[in-house]
């Protein structure tokens, strides 16, 4: 029998796949798929506390090696959210993304959702990459300590926060001291590469019509950098905070690499885009696979087990 659960933030995953915040996440719609698809748990679309329409369209494309997107944080606003979240909790972990454009809709968002009587994990995300005008909160180290010091003041719920990517081993670990200091549930290393430029060369023209055609870029792009992201928070972080891998999943042997390197449980993001729900019994069948060749029977017997030459 191969065991593929995964426990953190206070919830039990039947299998260690989930969603990535942001794809097919937004309406009720597609939440409901997500519900009654084989993911081992949802994560809402990271949510303002008012409906936003985001940046305009085109601002997602896919790509031959991933995608690229600027988003500008569209969703329905944290009351959709956690109404759809409490009617279905009894049926998979619920992982509830905020995104708050200032330190006090954060509060806000976090407040709200500390009201409910039910088990949310809350995703707090430190790291969206395209609202023009607005700086990454999780590359100002300053204002992430601020901002953490005055979540945990208030906050009651099983909580982690999304990160983007980090390029330089000092920046690894000033952020690790920061992370370590306060009672986090997880990190989800890592979300998409910022400002990333793709070009149609037959029309010598942007692809996405945000920021100039600037974005972030998903898929087999940042496969590497999330890995590096993945196995140095795992091994700078306490280790009751886990992480969770998340950039360039598209098959069983890239699940696998992310466990080697540490994570707990993936997310994915612009495969799930490009497949749909169906994805999730692919990747559970797919890695199940790999571990009977290799004869492993759990995730644990090879998580952050990865061998350095």
């Amino acid at each position: 029998m191969i065991e593929i659960s995964a426990h953190f933030a206070n919830q039990k995953l039947e299998n260690c796949l989930m969603n990535a915040s942001g794809a097919k996440c937004m309406t009720g719609s597609e939440l409901s798929d997500l519900i009654n698809s084989p993911a081992g748990a949802v994560v809402s679309k990271s949510s303002t506390i008012n409906f936003r329409e985001g940046n305009p369209l085109p601002r997602y494309i896919d790509l031959d090696l991933g995608s690229i997107n600027s988003m500008g944080l569209p969703n329905l606003g944290i009351d959709f959210y956690l109404d759809f979240a409490q009617k279905n909790i009894a049926t998979k972990p619920i992982f509830i993304s905020v995104a708050g454009l200032t330190l006090e809709e954060n509060l806000a968002l976090i407040d709200k959702i500390n009201k409910t009587d039910a088990n949310f994990a809350i995703e707090l995300n430190l790291s969206c990459p395209n609202i023009p005008g607005k700086p990454q909160t999780a590359y100002d180290f300053i204002r992430t300590q601020e901002v953490l010091t005055q979540v945990f003041k208030i906050n009651k719920k099983s909580l982690g926060v999304k990160l983007p990517p980090y390029f330089d081993m000092v920046h690894f670990e000033e952020v690790a001291k920061i992370l370590n200091q306060f009672p986090l549930a997880f990190v989800t290393c890592i979300n998409s590469v910022g400002n990333g430029l793709f070009i149609d060369a037959e029309k010598e023209e942007v692809v996405i019509k945000p920021k100039d055609g600037f974005g972030g870029l998903g898929g087999d792009y940042i496969k590497p950098t999330a890995l590096a992201n993945v196995r140095m928070f795992y091994n700078l972080l306490r280790k009751d905070i886990a992480v969770i891998g998340c950039g360039g999943i598209k098959s069983g042997i890239d699940i696998f690499e992310h466990i080697l390197c540490g994570a707990t449980a993936v997310q994915i993001g612009t495969q799930f885009m490009k497949e749909d729900c169906s994805i999730f019994n692919r990747l559970q069948d797919e890695l199940k696979n790999i571990m009977q060749k290799k004869g492993y029977n759990k995730l644990e017997d090879f998580k952050g087990k990865l061998k350095s030459l």
